[in-house]
C-alpha cells in the first residue's frame, strides 16, 4: 500500500483516456454524444456527497483551464432543460472561474451510463486483458463515473493497492504503453519505468524486449540509473530554476544540457499544444 497517502490523482494521469486501449469505446461512441453545453445550461448534482472543494486547487485548475482548455470532458445526463454532472463537478467549478462560456460535455442517459458502468466493470474482470487496457478501463471509472480506487477495486474484486499500482502503468510515454501491449511485456517489467527520463526508457526499453528481462533486472538498472541522474542533477543544478520556469511556461518536461535545450511531451495532446505555442 506504499504511497497511497499522496493521493489518488497524483498518482496517475486522469485527465484522459486514450481510446487506443479503451475495450468500451466502440460501445461508448454508440450511446453518447460529445458536445459543447453552454456553461449555464449545466448543474452540479445535489445528491453529489462532495460538497467542499478547495480553492486552492480549484484556482489552479482554472489557471490550467485558461491556458490548455478542458482537457477531459465532464459527464453530464439530461434533465429537463438542463444538464446535470454525473462526473466532473469540480473541471465544471473552475471553468467557471476561468471564464468560459461553454464547456466540453460527454452527454449520456441514465440508463445508459448503468450500463457502460456495468460493461466497463465486466471488462475490468477478464483475463485477458492486457495491463495497460485494464488500467484504461480503471481511469475510466475514475473520471467517467466517480468511482474512487477503494469502490473500483470492491467492483472489480481486485485490491485497492493493486488498482492503482496497475493506473500507474498510465504514466508511461505511449511509446512504451504500446510496446507493452505489443510484445506482452508483464506489469511487473513495466513498473520501474514508470516516471523515469524517457530517453532511459528508449535507451533500455529493446533491451527489455530483445534479451527478456526480468522485473528485478528492469528494477536494478534503472535504481542504478537514478543514482546516476542525482550525482549529474548536482552538477547542473546551476540550470534548475530556468528548467522550471520552460516547464511551467510550455506545459511540458524542459532539460538543459549542455548547449541544447530539450522539451518532452507526454502525450500527443501535450505536443499539440506546445506546437501551437512555438508556431
Amino acid at each position: 500500500m506504499a504511497g497511497l497517502g499522496r493521493g489518488f490523482e497524483s498518482l496517475i494521469p486522469t485527465d484522459f483516456v486514450n481510446t487506443d486501449f479503451d475495450v468500451t469505446a466502440n460501445e461508448d461512441a454508440k450511446e453518447s454524444s460529445l458536445k459543447e453545453l453552454p456553461i449555464s445550461d449545466v448543474i452540479r448534482d445535489e445528491e453529489q456527497p462532495r460538497k467542499e472543494f478547495s480553492e486552492e486547487a480549484l484556482e489552479a485548475l482554472a489557471s490550467s483551464i485558461k491556458e490548455h482548455g478542458v482537457l477531459q470532458p465532464i459527464v453530464v445526463v439530461k434533465e429537463g432543460e438542463k444538464y446535470k454532472i454525473v462526473a466532473g463537478e469540480r473541471r465544471w467549478r473552475a471553468s467557471k472561474k476561468a471564464g468560459l462560456s461553454t464547456i466540453p460535455a460527454i452527454i449520456r442517459t441514465l440508463d445508459t451510463q448503468n450500463r457502460l458502468e456495468l460493461s466497463i466493470i465486466e471488462n475490468a474482470q477478464r483475463e485477458d486483458l492486457n495491463a495497460i487496457e485494464m488500467a484504461t478501463a480503471y481511469a475510466k471509472l475514475k473520471t467517467q463515473f466517480n468511482l474512487e480506487p477503494k469502490e473500483i477495486a470492491n467492483r472489480v474484486g481486485k485490491s485497492e493497492s493493486s488498482v492503482i499500482n496497475t493506473m500507474r502503468l498510465l504514466n508511461l510515454p505511449e511509446d512504451a504503453k504500446k510496446a507493452m501491449v505489443e510484445h506482452k511485456l508483464t506489469e511487473g517489467v513495466m513498473r520501474p519505468l514508470i516516471n523515469a527520463d524517457p530517453e532511459l526508457i528508449s535507451k533500455y526499453l529493446p533491451l527489455i524486449i530483445e534479451e527478456g528481462w526480468t522485473a528485478r533486472k528492469v528494477e536494478k538498472v534503472m535504481s542504478e540509473q537514478k543514482k546516476k541522474s542525482s550525482v549529474r542533477a548536482i552538477k547542473t543544478s546551476i540550470y534548475t530554476k530556468q528548467e522550471d520556469n520552460l516547464s511551467k511556461k510550455y506545459a511540458a518536461k524542459v532539460k538543459i544540457s549542455g548547449r541544447s535545450v530539450k522539451i518532452t511531451c507526454k502525450n500527443d495532446e501535450e505536443l499539440k499544444k506546445l506546437l501551437e505555442k512555438l508556431a
